[in-house]
């Protein structure tokens, strides 16, 4: 039976996604060495690794010359969401409530990030209505 390729990015693909995300397309030269400068990993782990998201259909790939430019081809959002999904269901039985409690209760929260907060639950309590 052959072996389901996952839906979701891993850990070492999301970190090529976010960059991908923040600086727009790029070579794999210049991934590697944004990646270098956070911990070692070698330039043919990050052209493989690319290179089975582009399978995937996590990345778009065009010639340039003699390199390839990457870019994302999934969305930022999208992803976030399904990977929270994920989070919710598996670590808080799907309850939005225990998450944002334990992250409150175990993180430094602003009077900014609080007030957000009260927005977002006014808007919520309002569109109910």
């Amino acid at each position: 039976m052959p072996k389901q390729q996952p839906t979701q990015p891993t850990a070492s693909e999301l970190d090529v996604l976010q960059l991908l995300w923040d600086r727009g397309p790029l070579p794999v030269k210049e991934v590697h060495a944004a990646l270098s400068q956070e911990r070692d990993i070698v330039y043919t782990t990050v052209l493989k690794t690319m290179q089975v998201m582009f399978e995937r259909g996590f990345l778009t790939r065009e010639s340039a010359g003699r390199k390839h430019i990457y870019a994302a081809a999934i969305a930022k959002e999208d992803t976030q969401n399904s990977l929270l999904d994920t989070f919710l269901n598996k670590t808080f039985g799907g309850s939005a409530k225990a998450l944002a409690m334990r992250a409150l209760g175990n993180y430094q929260t602003s009077q900014q990030d609080i007030d957000e907060l009260k927005a977002l639950i006014e808007k919520l309590e309002n569109k109910d209505q």
